[in-house]
């Protein structure tokens, strides 16, 4: 790699010894550093376990050690001699403390393997582990060649009818609903010679679509008395730590979401990683909780009425559930796996990324955008990828561009690894914008849910149409798809190729704890330097905006202001002084629980953003007289709210003469009304 250390250790403000042979004749050189007390970054991930093991054995070793790939990221390319801003700021980024720790999930796995599908294959698999591993089986079918003759493991048989869980808490039910108790059956294969319609198989269960009611089986079985054709089907239920799925992935009952949950493995008989994954998951284990949840600001439900529903349908672990009794979402942590689209699409932030969290994101996108421009880099690309399929193929790259047949990685794009690309979303790509990148790029290779790139892409035709609302010219965001290092290297090529504009003075903020803060300080900065001579009023914004206004039809609204009550982030308001509906642009989510909540459909939605002042100034969208009572005058309503009810009633048998009259007072008065007309009865019967 062609690396500058003097101009490295200008930027980085230090001065910079170059080890070209660290892993090998130089190895003393990090041993003295890992004695100094200070932080050691190590610029190769290839021997990180070499070096790990090298700082266990170094006697007085006190220095926190990290690694950074700044090879395959940037020296290994056809760009490297033009790499030096990118790979000082991979240095300086790898500077950075570890984010702090947060509260993690705990499982316990005692090692209770459930294996399902064909019998023989099933014994072939539960051979691999059971040295490890209690196993049961649960047999669909005999498969090509049926189980040994030797009954090596539990085998549970009938109809599966469910299963959930994860791993240390497997929940099984199946209908024992096979006439063949394989409890006590010995497998002396008597009642599969004496079937005459061969509807028995060497897994020990009668097809009873084939079986004609012969009862030679039965005949042929009575010293075991294994074979009962009256036997009630029972259900039945286990408890194990882990599940192993032979059968196809479109078998029912069985896990469909695409992230399947912890301790749950499919084997398709030849991936050998799978088995060694499922022998290793025994014990207790920890992960950490990636979310946190502020019910206060969630736009799930209010009144048992269903607002937002993003980040129910967005969730590829089937972890969110709508709990509308609580007028909020309930987060399974055990199923989450942390992918983070549920806070990419929640437009109040009521559901956050928490490790790392957006502060940490924040800090290291800021560190390598200003490190990079310090060092003289221009037009910075940040691309956003996964730590492992993602990592494989910008590794792959590398070597591809080493050896002469792909060009690597350009000189002007950034890598950052994160622990899943849905976990980034609109507020973070607009803060690291006005930070100094000029393009945002997520690499998705085909792990992802389809719903994450949906969401993803309606997310960012959100922040272009915002930027090019303020006159930022070029694609700023985009979505790359590679399957292979050589897609990645014509992708990245053409993105190279493009340029976008982006403000003229780099925001120094960093981002805030709740996402709304974020994207006010990165909208405020955006329109600050925008370059159009002059800004619109406002920007229209595709429907998934967290940002716009709301419409009241003043013909049909009484308010009556249900969606006052409704609205979880005051930006719908009454006016305690007068019979007025308020409204703060600034606070509207989007959610829709106010059209949802409006007894008289008399609300929409309109996605925009507001530039002007009034934005964050309280307008009124209808007010109308209020009505006073007819008996006091006191107002206890408001004219249209009384007329309307007045109008729907005066058909009614119960509301005529007397009691529609009574409609129009207030609640003392119709008590009091009420009363003396019942005393004005009793005296005229007397």
């Amino acid at each position: 790699m062609p690396l500058d250390s003097r101009a490295l250790g200008t930027v980085l403000h230090e001065e910079l010894t170059l080890h070209s042979t660290l892993c090998r004749r130089e190895a003393g050189a990090f041993q003295q550093a890992v004695r100094s007390g200070d932080a050691v970054v190590v610029a190769c991930t290839q021997e990180q376990r070499l070096f790990g093991e090298l700082g266990q054995q170094t006697e007085g070793a006190v220095s926190p050690v990290r690694f950074v790939n700044i090879r395959e990221t940037g020296g290994w390319s056809r760009d490297a001699q033009a790499a030096t801003p990118k790979i000082a700021a991979l240095l300086a980024a790898a500077r950075l403390p570890e984010p702090e720790p947060v509260p993690t999930v705990t499982f316990r796995s005692g090692g209770r393997l459930l294996i399902i599908g064909p019998l023989d294959a099933a014994e072939r698999a539960a051979a691999l582990v059971s040295d490890v591993l209690e196993v049961t089986l649960f047999t669909q079918g005999p498969g090509a060649a049926g189980g040994a003759q030797e009954r090596r493991y539990p085998v549970q048989g009938g109809r599966l009818l469910s299963l959930r869980g994860w791993l240390g808490v497997f929940d099984v039910e199946w209908a024992a609903d096979n006439p063949i108790d394989l409890d006590l059956c010995t497998r002396c294969n008597a009642c599969v010679a004496a079937c005459p319609e061969n509807a028995i198989g060497l897994d020990y269960q009668i097809d009873l679509a084939a079986c004609r009611d012969h009862r030679d089986c039965v005949k042929a079985c009575q010293v075991a008395g294994a074979i009962q054709f009256g036997r009630v089907a029972e259900a039945r239920t286990e408890r194990f730590d882990l599940v192993l799925d032979l059968r196809a992935a479109d078998a029912t009952p069985t896990f469909m979401q695409h992230a399947l949950p912890q301790g749950y493995f499919r084997w398709d008989g030849r991936d050998v990683a799978t088995l060694m994954r499922l022998r290793e998951l025994v014990g207790e284990f920890e992960k950490p909780k990636f979310f946190t949840y502020r019910q206060k600001l969630c736009a799930h439900s209010r009144n048992q009425e269903v607002g937002c529903n993003a980040c129910v349908d967005i969730c590829s672990a089937e972890a969110i559930r709508s709990d509308k009794a609580r007028q909020q979402i309930q987060v399974n942590p055990h199923l989450c796996v942390g992918c983070g689209a549920c806070t990419t699409v929640c437009p109040t932030g009521a559901l956050s990324f928490a490790y790392p969290a957006a502060q940490d994101q924040g800090t290291k996108i800021r560190t390598l955008l200003s490190t990079y421009a310090a060092a003289g880099g221009r037009q910075p690309t940040l691309l956003l990828h996964s730590q492992e399929q993602g990592q494989r193929l910008i590794d792959d790259l590398g070597r591809a561009a080493r050896l002469g047949v792909a060009q690597g990685v350009p000189a002007q794009v950034i890598p950052l690894a994160v622990w899943h690309t849905a976990s980034l979303g609109l507020d973070v790509w607009l803060g690291a914008i006005a930070q100094g990148a000029t393009q945002i790029a997520v690499l998705v290779t085909g792990e992802e849910a389809p719903q994450y790139l949906e969401g993803l892409q309606e997310q960012m035709d959100v922040a272009q149409a915002l930027l090019q609302g303020l006159g930022y010219a070029g694609q700023h965001l985009q979505l790359v798809r590679a399957a292979s290092a050589m897609d990645l290297d014509a992708s990245l090529r053409l993105l190279s190729a493009q340029r976008a504009q982006g403000p003229a003075v780099a925001a120094k903020f960093g981002l805030a704890p709740d996402k709304r803060g974020t994207l006010e300080l990165a909208i405020d900065h955006l329109a600050a330097h925008a370059p159009a001579a002059k800004l619109p009023e406002a920007i229209a914004l595709p429907a998934a905006s967290p940002f716009g206004q709301v419409l009241v039809d003043k013909d049909r609204c009484t308010l009556c202001l249900s969606c006052v009550s409704a609205c979880p982030a005051s930006a719908l308001q009454d006016n305690p002084n007068a019979p007025q509906l308020r409204f703060v642009e600034k606070n509207c989510v989007q959610c829709g629980l106010c059209a949802t909540t409006c007894p008289e459909d008399a609300i929409a939605l309109q996605p925009r953003l507001l530039l002007s002042p009034e934005r964050a100034q309280p307008r009124v969208l209808n007010e109308t007289q209020p009505w006073g009572c007819v008996r006091c005058g006191k107002p206890f309503g408001t004219l249209k709210a009384i007329e309307a009810m007045l109008s729907r009633l005066s058909g009614h048998p119960m509301f005529q003469g007397e009691a529609l009259e009574r409609l129009k007072m207030c609640g003392d008065c119709r008590v009091i009304d009420l009363y003396s007309a019942q005393n004005e009865s009793k005296v005229t019967q007397l």
